[in-house]
Order: structure tokens, then sequence, then C-alpha cells
């Protein structure tokens, strides 16, 4: 059976390479769609409900189709690998033209903030999601979903660089990547991994899991419910304090 679909797709990518095949190309798309669905979840974590997930996902759809164009099927690379990159970054892509974070988000983060710096001069020590919110007046969801939100904005703009190169320098970026990493660059990251480690054995056991989860086993939040018994919503809340905690733990340290 296994063999019989590896026949059936070859036979699809062979027409669509060469012949630019209509039909071809139409099941290649069906086919990696739960790419695009995979990498929208993923994203959509970290954005405002006001962010249509079908807007994530037509910006997805295209950076399939760009990755489909583009292909080279004589490089050592495997398509799902070329059009994670290709998909993630039309979505990333979209969002930062977009401006997706509203002006009252953007000044809703500066304000908890400062508040941030006011409670720790207080208090001498950093300070948890809840006192911040009975500080302003908000809800401890509302401020780890703007902190969270702004934190990913900071991130949009630091990858920025790497949605500007143009295909050629962004394949040869992914073989380098994977093929010649810089030991200075993967000794770096061993120690950024060996600090998140330990800070991340300050969360709680619960929060841990659920990190463990969705970025080690890359489940969804849904996933995660059914496993420990939650719901989808509380999942989100016990994801966005986790970052929140951590978020802080880290900046204290740099």
């Amino acid at each position: 059976m296994l063999y019989k679909e590896a026949t059936e797709e070859k036979k699809y990518w062979d027409l669509w390479l060469h012949s630019r095949d209509t039909h071809a190309g139409d099941v290649l798309v069906k086919k990696y769609l739960p790419l695009v669905q995979y990498h929208v979840h993923r994203i959509a974590v970290g954005l405002p409900r006001s962010v249509s997930k079908d807007d994530l996902k037509s910006l997805g759809m295209l950076g399939l189709l760009d990755a489909l164009n583009k292909f080279d099927a004589t490089r050592d690379l495997k398509f799902d690998t070329y059009a994670s990159f290709r998909i993630r970054g039309a979505i990333l892509d979209g969002l930062r033209k977009e401006d997706w974070l509203p002006r009252g988000t953007r000044e809703r983060a500066k304000k908890i903030e400062m508040a941030t710096e006011l409670l720790e001069q207080e208090y001498m020590r950093p300070v948890t999601a809840e006192e911040i919110a009975n500080h302003m007046g908000l809800t401890e969801e509302e401020v780890c979903q703007t902190v969270n939100e702004h934190f990913f904005a900071n991130v949009l703009s630091m990858d920025e660089h790497v949605n500007e190169m143009d295909d050629s320098e962004m394949q040869g970026f992914i073989l380098k990547d994977e093929k010649a990493p810089n030991p200075e660059e993967l000794l770096v990251k061993g120690e950024q991994i060996k600090e998140l480690s330990k800070v991340i054995t300050q969360l709680s056991e619960k929060e841990q899991l659920v990190l463990s989860l969705f970025y080690h086993e890359e489940l969804t939040l849904t996933e995660i419910g059914e496993i420990m018994g939650l719901s989808t919503s509380r999942i989100s809340q016990i994801h966005s304090k986790a970052l929140f905690k951590l978020k802080n733990i880290l900046e204290k340290q740099l």
C-alpha cells in the first residue's frame, strides 16, 4: 500500500516538475495542505484573537504554491522541509506587512513594562502576572496575552532579514545550516539551551508539561488538552502564563 502511494506521488511530481501539469499540481497541493494548517495553528497561538486563521491560511497557501513553483528536486533537500520554510515565511511576512499588532496592544505592553519595573523596585523581586494585573486593573490573562503578543511582534522584527533574502540565498542558508553548522554558533546555542533548561525547572510541573508537549512533541493545544483532561482555553492560559514567567526570568538574567 505504501509502495503504491509512493509510486503515485512520484508520478505526480514528475508531471508537475517536467510539464507543470495543473492536475498534478492540485494533487500535490492537497497532499501538503496539512503543512499549512500545522504552521497556521502554531503561529496563531501568539497572535490576538482578532487575527483570522483564514487569513493566515491564505498566506500559508501562497507560501505552499511558491514552494511548489520554486522547488528544485535535484538539490539534497526534502520538499517538506523547503515548503515548511516557505509557508512559515509567507505567513510571518504577511503579518509584518499588515502590522497585525493593534496600537492599543502596543501601548498596553509599554504600560505593563513600566508597571513591572515599578513593582519590582517596590518589592525588590520579580513580580508575577497576577500582581501586575491587580496593579493595572486588568485580568491576569490580559497581561499574559499582551506580553506574549508583544514578544511575538519583536520576534517578527528580528526574523525579518531571513525573509529578505532572495531564493538562491535562502536555499544556500538552509543547506549551510544543515550540512555545515558553525561551531561557534553551536557552542552558543548549547549554552542557551542549558540556561533555558534551568529556567524551565522554575515553572510548575503543569507548565513544564504544556511547553514540552507543544514545543518538543509538537502537539496542538487541543491535543494537549485531551491528554491532560483540560479545555483548550485552559491550556492556552497555562501556555501564556509559562511564557510570561520565562520572559521575565530570562530578561533578569541578560
